[in-house]
C-alpha cells in the first residue's frame, strides 16, 4: 500500500492512494482507523489488515483528488530521524572523502520537515543550500542489539526525502548537524510505500534528483555502502529504535556543491527526487521571508 498523511480541519488524516490520483480518506472508509501512521504502526499487522480492508471496500464517493490535499509529512514529528553521510562511495570520493569503514551519522530535527509540495526554504543568511536525493526508512517494530539477518522484519516502508543541506554552515564545525537542520529544508514524502511493496532493504531501486528537470543525480540504492539492514543492526547496537522513527540513508554522487561552478538551489527553482517504486518528492524553492 501507499499511504499518505495529509491535513482536514488542522488536523492529521490518513489515505490510501488508489491509483495514481485519487486518495481513500480512511476516517470516513472506517471510522475509529488511527488518523496518523505511528499509531497505525504500532497496531502492527492486524492494523495494516484492517487499512487494507478498509479501502478495498471503499466507494469511489469517498475518494478525493489527491491534487486537492495539503499533504503533510508521512511521519510528521518522528521520535528520532538518524541520517548517514557518505553512504555512498561515488558521493564520498566527490567531496574527497575515503571510503567510510563506519557511517557518517547525525540527527535531523522534526522541525526542519516539509511535506510534498511545500517549499524548501533557502534561508536569508545563506545562498548555498544543496540538494540531496535520499531513500527514508520508517521503523515499524523497535528494538535494541538487532541482528542484520533480522533487521528488515523491523521496517515498516519507505519513502523518498531531500536532505537539504546549507553548505557553508555544515562546513563550519566538523559536526555536519548545523548545515542539516535549517528549519524547512529536509522535504520527505509524499507516500510511505509498504515494505512488501518493495525489493527486500528496498535494494536494486533508481534514485535520482532532478532540479528544474535537469538530472543532477542518478543510481542505484543497491550502491550504498551499508544497505538499509546492516544500518540498522548498527544503529541498534547503541540506540532502541521505537516505532516511527525515520532512517534517511544517503546520497548519491552529483550534489550541487562539488560541481564546476557550484549548483544551488535558489528561489523559483522546482527540485524532484524520484525513487523507483517509492514515487516522486517534489518541491519548489523559497527564499525565507523576510522578518515581520
Amino acid at each position: 500500500m501507499k499511504i499518505i498523511a495529509f491535513e482536514h480541519d488542522g488536523a492529521c488524516r490518513l489515505g490510501v492512494l488508489r491509483g495514481e490520483d485519487a486518495v481513500v480518506d480512511l476516517d470516513q472508509a472506517q471510522p475509529g482507523l488511527p488518523r496518523d501512521l505511528p499509531t497505525l504502526l504500532h497496531q502492527g499487522e492486524a492494523g495494516m489488515r484492517r487499512v487494507a480492508e478498509a479501502a478495498g471496500r471503499a466507494s469511489a464517493s469517498i475518494t478525493l483528488p489527491l491534487a486537492g490535499l495539503r499533504l503533510l509529512p508521512p511521519v510528521p514529528a518522528p521520535g528520532k530521524i538518524v541520517c548517514l553521510g557518505l553512504n555512498y562511495a561515488d558521493h564520498a570520493a566527490e567531496g574527497g572523502h575515503a571510503r567510510p569503514d563506519y557511517p557518517a551519522l547525525f540527527l535531523r530535527c522534526a522541525s526542519s520537515l516539509v511535506a510534498h509540495g511545500d517549499p524548501i526554504v533557502r534561508p536569508r543568511c545563506s545562498s548555498r543550500l544543496d540538494y540531496e536525493a535520499e531513500l527514508a526508512v520508517v521503523i515499524g517494530r523497535g528494538g535494541r542489539h538487532i541482528r542484520t539477518e533480522d533487521a528488515l522484519g523491523h521496517v515498516a516502508g519507505y519513502a523518498c526525502f531531500n536532505d537539504g543541506s546549507v553548505r557553508d554552515y555544515q562546513t563550519r564545525t566538523a559536526q555536519w548537524t548545523i548545515g542539516k537542520n535549517f528549519d524547512g529544508t529536509g522535504a520527505f514524502g509524499p507516500a510511505f510505500v509498504t515494505a512488501d511493496e518493495l525489493p527486500p532493504g528496498a535494494r536494486g531501486l533508481r534514485i535520482r534528483c532532478r532540479l528544474n528537470g535537469q538530472v543532477m543525480q542518478d543510481a542505484s540504492t543497491s550502491d550504498m555502502l551499508f544497505p538499509v539492514a546492516e544500518t540498522i543492526a548498527l544503529l541498534s547496537e547503541c540506540m532502541t529504535l521505537e516505532t516511527g522513527d525515520v532512517i534517511v540513508t544517503g546520497t548519491p554522487s552529483g550534489v550541487g556543491h562539488v560541481r564546476k561552478p557550484p549548483v544551488w538551489m535558489k528561489d523559483g527553482d522546482v527540485v524532484e527526487v524520484e525513487i523507483e517504486g517509492v514515487g516522486v518528492l517534489r518541491n519548489p524553492v523559497r527564499d525565507e521571508a523576510a522578518p515581520a
